[in-house]
């Protein structure tokens, strides 16, 4: 038996609001359905499930806050029989639930202790009160002198306080929820872990942009509007490349040591409208050609910005690619994203002095910076990666 759990959708999640199932018991799901949608500080994403074979029994039910790990759903694998239902969790208690949990531990609690002072009003009136009615007004957070008594004598019972604690919490305003203030939380958890415990080094280079930019002028006078390719697609196709030749700066620091991965994803960060970034991943990269990228970029950001982000795009990136040039930044020196081990950075292509072979003129010029974690590499290795990221730009007709 399969379990379904809450994934980590990245280094500062602790946990997450399961929001909808897209299954049932019974339903057939094969590896890459997505079954169920999560709430985290990011957004809400599309939940993928990896195993093959049949939903079993859902555990969590929407609405409910789990931690990362926690089982939402079992799923019987193809041959396995099915089996006995697993207790599900009981759903959280309601609000009038709890005050019966409280009088419960209040009947059943330990010895009496010595009766306490009875509380005066601002009148200077002695309230009637019993010690346990005032026990539980203290755990609610209830004002004494607003509750009317309905007891023997006007005294003030447990179910005096359960109704004026009620009243108080429906009268109370709501705070104004700001999506953003999640975002930039989550972000700051990351970037402080980042510069926490990432020795970065830096290292940046001026990259002619000349043949690149012909190229794609030529290239674009064959396409239409919407099929154009923008000039930060070569540039993610040639980091991609360029991870070829220094393959230590494509994977994770994890329990201590470099575990490269084999597959390029190139994460890309994405500005939201509401405030904030994210960085999902464009699955094997590498592979991809420029007119596919373009195409992989454009849906991406689409639904990025739409929220209709999958799980695996934001777990899966194994480098990421910041790119500010369209807001006139000259030079980026960005923060890794843990557990990656470097992060690139493209600023503004600018038409700069360019000297060559004894000639000076004027060329497109672009900065490309590099931060890189020193325990995966060091800067003679980050030197060779940002020389083949050179190199391939060279040469875009061959990207």
């Amino acid at each position: 038996m399969a379990e379904f759990c809450m994934p980590s959708l990245g280094a500062d999640m602790k946990e997450g609001i399961l929001v909808k199932w897209k299954v049932e018991p019974g339903d057939q799901v094969k590896r890459g359905d997505i079954i169920s949608e999560v709430e985290t500080q990011k957004g809400i994403i599309e939940i993928e499930v990896f195993t093959d074979g049949t939903i079993e029994q859902i555990l969590v039910h929407p609405g409910e806050k789990v931690p990362v790990g926690t089982v939402l759903a079992t799923i019987r694998v193809p041959g396995e029989e099915a089996k006995a239902p697993r207790e599900e969790r009981p759903p959280e208690p309601t609000f009038k639930y709890k005050f019966c949990m409280i009088s419960a531990q209040h009947k059943e609690g330990p010895a009496k202790r010595p009766p306490e002072p009875t509380p005066v009003t601002t009148a200077g009136k002695r309230l009637k009160i019993s010690p346990s009615a005032r026990k539980l007004a203290a755990e609610l957070a209830v004002n004494l002198s607003t509750v009317q008594g309905t007891g023997q004598g006007n005294a003030i019972t447990r179910a005096d306080i359960e109704r004026a604690a009620e009243a108080q919490n429906a009268a109370a305003p709501l705070a104004p929820v700001k999506p953003e203030a999640g975002m930039r939380q989550a972000i700051a958890t990351a970037m402080a872990r980042s510069n926490r415990e990432i020795p970065h080094y830096y290292l940046a280079t001026h990259i002619d942009m000349s043949n690149t930019m012909r190229w794609l002028a030529s290239e674009n006078k064959k396409r239409s509007i919407k099929e154009r390719i923008l000039p930060v697609v070569p540039l993610i196709k040639a980091t991609a490349l360029a991870l070829g030749k220094v393959p230590e700066l494509n994977g994770f620091w994890i329990d201590d040591r470099l575990q490269l991965q084999e597959a390029v994803h190139v994460g890309f960060a994405i500005s939201l409208r509401q405030g904030g970034l994210v960085a999902p991943a464009i699955h094997h990269a590498d592979l991809k050609s420029l007119p596919e990228l373009m195409e992989a970029l454009h849906d991406l950001i689409t639904r990025t910005r739409g929220g209709r982000l999958r799980s695996s795009e934001l777990t899966d990136a194994t480098i990421t690619v910041t790119c500010l040039g369209d807001l006139g930044v000259e030079t980026v020196y960005g923060v890794i994203y843990p557990p990656q081990v470097a992060l690139v950075g493209f600023g503004k292509i600018m038409e700069q002095p360019w000297a060559e072979n004894g000639m000076l003129g004027i060329r497109p010029v672009l900065t490309t910076s590099l931060a890189a974690d020193h325990r995966a590499t060091d800067g003679h290795r980050g030197a060779q990666f940002l020389e083949a990221l050179n190199q391939y730009l060279q040469k875009p007709e061959e990207l």
